[in-house]
């Protein structure tokens, strides 16, 4: 007869799966926005809200020009991000299309059309926050 340990939730012995170590909060928000830059995102922003709200770290804010390239944007950004480890936990406006927002904790990525980016203008709103130079930090 063979003996397997059986372990109760959250018990003190129980193995541990392995899990990735995940890039910071700094590096995941430059992956977001090196990833909405090369699928042609405009004006992308990596803004740095630690010390202003304890709720998140990272802003990324980027524009595409068509429905289709918000979408490339967000998908490839989840899928990059995914790659090193990271879940998104939710994601809001993907079939108005206008402005989409993924949120992965500590970062939150926003993808808008032009004229939606326009009207809420999140960079001014959130003007106090330094704004990260993430074409530097990647390398």
């Amino acid at each position: 007869m063979s003996s397997t340990a059986v372990y109760p939730v959250g018990a003190v012995d129980a193995p541990e799966s392995p899990r990735p170590l995940l890039p910071s909060a700094l590096q995941r928000a430059c992956i977001a926005a090196k990833v909405a830059s090369e699928n042609k995102g405009q004006d992308v922003l990596v803004l740095d809200l630690r010390q202003l709200t304890p709720i998140f770290d990272f802003f990324v804010i980027s524009t595409g020009a068509s429905r289709r390239q918000v979408h490339t944007i967000v998908e490839e950004t989840d899928a990059a991000l995914r790659a090193v480890g990271d879940t998104r936990a939710g994601i809001e406006g993907y079939e108005a299309s206008k402005w989409i927002v993924q949120d992965f904790g500590d970062v939150v990525v926003h993808v808008f059309d032009a004229d939606t980016r326009a009207y809420y203008r999140l960079e001014d709103l959130w003007a106090d926050a330094v704004k990260v130079d993430w074409e530097n930090e990647i390398e």
